[in-house]
């Protein structure tokens, strides 16, 4: 299996170019439903340790049923198959132009949430417009056990999320453990309680949101991801979400730009133009670059074929 490793903005993505099991031409969103069922184990080899690595997130290249794609791709981390990850197709557009398979410029990708463009601007910086976001709920409050009520709102940014502003619990590096602890205590009395998309749809990211760091930045951010792993980079389909709750408490006009903070002091500009549905069409801005070209071998005789699972 060939595979190029990237970072943006600190949270890694492995695009796989070829060696995965052939997933069909049907629509993305089927595919990506076969990724996470049939082709389970197979999926979560790739981004396990030890041939993977905590956070990362898979990209897989697979043809798009619309030509006027550059490609397909379905992501993945551990935790489960994504609709889209915004981090994940800034790394991918930057692996394809470090590739040359693209230029700069503007570029259509398919994903299982719908055609994203990106807009290629050099080697490393990319700005993608994401499929319309919105806001599902507003001021859902929520006991947590063992840690008390929150109020925050459900969002859809390509992923399901809960953003909490404030977070009871300051956002800062020394705080990553007990974030993570409540962050996952929060999805679950979510998901017990069935508080999620209108058709029932799970909250998979919590968002937890502070005082920037950087003075340039509107906040910081902690995002905890499918996995449990805490998202490196300020989250694309996160920071959508965050847009579509922003513009619809209008707390930001439409074109705007606000600089989102990671937890990690990495940064997205973002902006927004409104939807054709209610919603808001995300713009985000941000950098990767290419840290590796690799060969992935799966040894029949590895014990840790498939990843180390506890």
């Amino acid at each position: 299996m060939h595979v190029i490793d990237s970072h943006t903005a600190g949270e890694p993505t492995r695009v796989i170019l070829d060696g995965f099991p052939d997933l069909g031409s049907g629509p993305l969103s089927e595919r990506a439903a076969l990724l996470a069922t049939r082709y389970y184990d197979d999926y979560r080899a790739v981004v396990l340790e030890p041939r993977g690595q905590v956070a990362m997130v898979g990209a897989l290249l697979v043809p798009p049923v619309d030509p006027t794609c550059v490609t397909g791709v379905i992501y993945f981390d551990v935790g489960a198959v994504l609709g889209m990850c915004g981090h994940g197709t800034i790394g991918l557009a930057v692996t394809l132009y470090h590739m040359g398979r693209i230029g700069t410029g503007l570029h259509r990708i398919e994903t299982p949430a719908g055609v994203v463009t990106v807009d290629v601007q050099d080697e490393s910086t990319v700005t993608v417009t994401n499929i319309e976001s919105r806001r599902v709920a507003a001021g859902v409050t929520i006991e947590v056990p063992e840690f008390g009520v929150l109020t925050g709102d459900v969002a859809y940014g390509g992923n399901w999320f809960f953003l909490v502003d404030p977070s009871p619990i300051p956002v800062t590096p020394d705080n990553i453990r007990q974030l993570t602890d409540l962050a996952v205590a929060t999805r679950t009395a979510l998901n017990a309680q069935k508080i999620g998309g209108e058709n029932g749809e799970p909250v998979d990211h919590v968002i937890f949101y502070g005082p920037a760091g950087d003075t340039a930045a509107h906040s910081r951010n902690f995002v905890l991801c499918p996995d449990d792993a805490y998202d490196r980079s300020p989250c694309g389909t996160g920071c959508s979400a965050r847009l579509a709750c922003l513009a619809a408490a209008g707390q930001l006009g439409e074109g705007q730009e606000i600089v989102q903070e990671s937890i990690i002091g990495s940064t997205y500009r973002l902006s927004y133009k409104a939807g054709e549905k209610g919603g808001v069409i995300p713009s985000i801005t941000g950098q990767a670059y290419v840290m590796s070209v690799a060969e992935l071998v799966f040894h029949p005789n590895d014990p840790f074929r498939n990843g180390i699972v506890l």
